[in-house]
């Protein structure tokens, strides 16, 4: 955003620069409250063969709207905000562990491909339910249920800002799982 119309460029530098500081240790523990989810995470699922990416991708299918169909490769990318590459890798270990199934839906061009889960995925993550609990009940203890509900906003601001700043997706508009 170099055009002049940054909120750090409509206030006064003193609150600038105490604005930048607040941002600047706000997405410092942003970052480090992503690299501990992710080592926690990882060990709250380790039991189950299971890695923090592999989770997300299971927990995306298991959402009602997704359970049956499933969801097509870039409904799964941009419900996880990852990069086609990123989901490619996570699938195949998935797919080759025998919990997600890929399978090409009648369209056009039977190109469209769903992912969702094999009925092994699903009682995967049935079993994993009760670890996800409890890592999310720990590392919530000290939150009420309104100050949740109030992270989650905040969180979804953000994200939304981030969004507008994002480049566009360089993805083929015609290629495959489209």
């Amino acid at each position: 955003m170099q055009n002049g119309n940054t909120l750090m460029d409509m206030v006064a530098p003193e609150d600038a620069r105490a604005r930048f500081d607040v941002a600047n240790r706000l997405f410092l523990r942003l970052y480090q409250a992503s690299n501990l989810m992710h080592k926690t995470g990882t060990r709250a699922v380790a039991g189950f063969g299971a890695t923090t990416q592999q989770w997300a991708v299971l927990g995306a299918l298991s959402r009602p709207a997704a359970r049956e169909r499933g969801l097509t490769v870039k409904d799964l990318i941009d419900f996880l905000m990852v990069s086609r590459q990123n989901l490619t890798a996570v699938l195949d270990r998935l797919e080759q562990a025998g919990l997600v199934e890929r399978v090409r839906t009648a369209g056009a061009d039977g190109r469209l491909r769903h992912v969702r889960m094999t009925a092994q995925g699903e009682a995967t993550w049935d079993a994993m339910l009760g670890s996800i609990r409890d890592y999310y009940g720990a590392a919530l203890a000290d939150f009420t249920t309104e100050e949740c509900v109030q992270l989650f906003r905040l969180l979804d601001r953000l994200r939304d800002g981030l969004n507008r700043i994002a480049p566009p997706e360089t993805l083929p508009v015609d290629g495959p799982d489209r």
